[in-house]
């Protein structure tokens, strides 16, 4: 969920990569992911699947769309986390890069029920049990756990549990898992203070506004090393039931079996790791709240 540029990024997450491991965007507790049957890889061909524009697949996450998730706000490069699993997922399924078309879908609307102008959705959007009543979702292609920023000197330097936040005011973006991970896992004695965007929230912590602000962990790593270089990352804790990610489409979408099973070819086969190691930095470092 404004954005440095590639060489600052790409220097710190090569460092962090070395430690490896995996660490978003989004609400409640997980759940199955998909409502379709599983199906066969070999059945999922552009010429078998119904997609909104013929012989395309078409993709969809938000503007701006940030590392390291995407780089230079540009998802048609195949830079940055999401936007190279759209790309595997497209190849899995048999369509070449200038098959694949991106559009526009804001975060806050992609989970509304009704009708898609998209394929599917890769926004950091994690899989709650309100949101499957009326979307779809692929197999989850990531699990992330939620970071604490802050600016040093903000927070007490002895923190050991998220219970230890209790008094600090903090600063989340609405409609995400961080804002139910703070509610639910830190119990602030003052109610969290909710942004539109992300853009907002580090916007806030930069002026003193909120003590800190949560966010997944990867967004964490990128934010304190690229864009707010004097804050830091004072520990994560795993969201309530876990928080994982899958690709969005419409609710009973006959193309989510074939996006799922994209998925879990992409993890049997270890590519998604790879694009996990190559975008996604890991948590090593980076200080555990019980």
């Amino acid at each position: 969920m404004s954005k440095p540029r590639l060489p600052e990024l790409l220097l710190v997450l090569s460092m962090i990569a070395l430690a490896t491991g995996l660490a978003a965007c989004s609400e409640e507790d997980s759940s199955d992911s998909t409502s379709a049957a599983s199906v066969s890889l070999s059945d999922c061909t552009p010429e078998e699947l119904g997609t909104v524009a013929a012989g395309k697949l078409t993709i969809a996450t938000d503007d701006p769309a940030f590392p390291p998730y995407f780089e230079d706000n540009d998802p048609t490069n195949g830079k940055g986390f999401e936007s190279a699993v759209g790309f595997a997922i497209a190849e899995q399924l048999g369509y070449s890069p200038d098959q694949v078309e991106w559009t526009v879908e804001p975060f806050n609307s992609c989970y509304a029920p009704g009708p898609k102008d998209f394929d599917f959705d890769l926004n950091q959007i994690s899989i709650t049990k309100k949101r499957a009543e009326q979307v779809n979702f692929s197999s989850p292609y990531y699990t992330a756990d939620q970071a604490v920023v802050a600016i040093p000197g903000t927070l007490p330097d002895d923190l050991a549990t998220t219970s230890d936040l209790a008094d600090a005011k903090i600063g989340v973006q609405i409609g995400t898992t961080s804002l139910d991970a703070v509610t639910e896992s830190i119990e602030p004695a003052e109610e969290p203070v909710v942004y539109d965007n992300s853009n907002d929230v580090v916007t806030a912590l930069e002026q003193g506004q909120v003590d800190a602000i949560v966010v997944d962990t990867p967004t964490a790593l990128y934010l304190t090393a690229a864009q707010v270089q004097d804050a830091e990352i004072v520990g994560e804790f795993s969201a309530p039931g876990g928080d994982e990610w899958g690709a969005l489409l419409q609710k009973d979408s006959a193309l989510t079996g074939c996006i799922s099973a994209a998925v879990d070819e992409l993890k049997s086969s270890g590519e998604l790791a790879e694009i996990q190691e190559r975008w996604i930095n890991s948590a090593g470092g980076v200080p555990s709240l019980d």
